[in-house]
């Protein structure tokens, strides 16, 4: 598994006032759980992370505004961060992604270390 770049997968979805059902949930995490261990399993996993509700926007002028952004629609869920040969296999695997089931997307992005 040499030569792997890490890219980052960028989860947004529509957002909405529905809650889903505890079948759904559990239907949901379910559908998470075989996505993140499959790619844990094949030793590509680095980190991904859920994002809360609460969130509060900063300003360029400094002040504050609370909720979270909603851009084009969609707002961000969450991330995950993998290892792969190239960004065409990482979007590959992200295609995988229960997010798209929701209607959601997902960016797939380079990561770019900070030295």
């Amino acid at each position: 598994m040499e030569n792997l770049k890490e890219f980052m997968l960028l989860f947004r979805y529509p957002p909405s006032n529905e809650q889903p059902t505890p079948v759904q949930l559990l239907e949901m995490h379910r559908h998470w759980g075989e996505f993140i261990g499959t790619i844990a399993m094949q030793g590509k996993l680095v980190s991904t992370h859920q994002l809360g509700f609460e969130g509060k926007k900063i300003h360029s002028n400094q002040t504050i505004e609370e909720g979270q952004l909603v851009a084009e629609g969609q707002t961000m869920g969450g991330n995950m961060v993998l290892r792969a040969e190239s960004i065409e296999v990482a979007s590959e695997l992200a295609k995988r992604c229960p997010i798209l089931m929701m209607g959601g997307t997902v960016e797939v992005r380079t990561v770019i270390p900070m030295n």
